[in-house]
């Protein structure tokens, strides 16, 4: 189905959402002065300015901002209007903007994603990552329908629901001293150079509160890098550069697990955590999203017992 939004609005909230006409360009794959005369049109249309251009500094307008709140309504609207006529013909249709956290986009949405989109093969999904705190922030901003986080959303205006439980274990090398043990103490985490998921990361806070409640705090630690993601610590575990947590469901299918690095238990620890589903406080949502949320919630009812590897894709190694 064609899109019913108005092209320049579509120019318009791409370069304040980039704060970069260059960067709107590519992301609309137009040229930049392309994107810059729909700009101007928009201005003497409203006869006000809707940017500050500074170099390459560009920032909205008072005006700017109120145009981007009214335009982002008018989105979501219309986005609504295309759903609900496809409903019309008993079929779902549209776009549907996801947004995960690294682990959760990288291991448990995609194949639930695919059988999602093969069921209804009109709706055209898009998927961005991040840590747990920049998706929260997309959905404040209403750039995703709903989001997938691994942590606590600490945010009033995001309401959440957990969808699948997970574990954080802890991971060494199979070279490592700890590698012939079945597990160790909890105070020996103390003295490892520890591996962590940076800061913002819903990991690395679930992490950081199960030690805490264990009376290690952060600074107790060695912490010897900081990573972006799941497979990154991973992989540095694997070279022998400390010890760090993983999500259990990044093991599931990963031919590494006790060749390069193996699980370790921790005496007296679980990390146990949920993932959630977060969408914006207020009224409840129709349309694709909550089309997706029933998908997803009936994929993991029937992956109870033992069946969760169902829902975890396949790796892809030396990427």
């Amino acid at each position: 189905m064609a899109s019913l939004d108005n092209f320049r609005l579509v120019v318009f909230r791409t370069v304040a959402k980039e704060l970069s006409f260059r960067r709107a360009a590519e992301e609309l794959y137009l040229t930049q002065p392309a994107v810059s005369l729909q700009i101007k049109a928009l201005e003497e249309d409203l006869g006000v300015r809707l940017f500050h251009r500074g170099g390459t500094h560009v920032k909205l307008t008072p005006a700017g901002q109120v145009l981007l709140a009214h335009a982002e309504r008018v989105h979501a609207l219309l986005v609504d209007a295309e759903q609900e006529i496809a409903a019309l013909s008993g079929e779902h249709a549209g776009k549907l903007a996801l947004g995960a956290s690294t682990t959760i986009a990288q291991y448990v949405l995609p194949r639930v994603l695919g059988d999602f989109c093969r069921a209804h093969p009109r709706v055209y999904p898009t998927l961005v990552s991040g840590n747990t705190e920049e998706i929260v922030d997309a959905i404040e901003k209403r750039r995703i329908a709903l989001g997938f986080i691994e942590g606590p959303a600490r945010n009033h205006h995001v309401k959440t629901e957990p969808f699948l439980k997970d574990e954080m274990v802890l991971i060494v090398s199979t070279a490592h001293e700890w590698a012939e043990n079945a597990s160790v103490a909890c105070s020996d985490l103390c003295a490892a150079p520890m591996l962590m998921r940076e800061r913002g990361s819903g990991s690395r806070r679930v992490i950081e509160m199960a030690l805490a409640r264990h009376g290690i705090k952060q600074s107790d630690l060695q912490i010897a890098m900081e990573l972006d993601s799941t497979e990154a610590i991973k992989s540095a575990v694997e070279a022998g550069l400390g010890v760090g947590f993983v999500s259990r469901s990044a093991l599931i299918k990963d031919r590494r697990l006790n060749s390069a690095f193996k699980i370790i238990e921790l005496n007296g620890l679980r990390i146990e955590r949920d993932f959630l589903v977060a969408a914006e406080s207020g009224p409840e949502q129709h349309g694709l999203a909550v089309e997706f949320r029933k998908f997803l919630f009936a994929r993991i009812g029937a992956a109870r017992g033992g069946e969760l590897s169902r829902l975890i894709t396949t790796e892809k190694h030396g990427e």
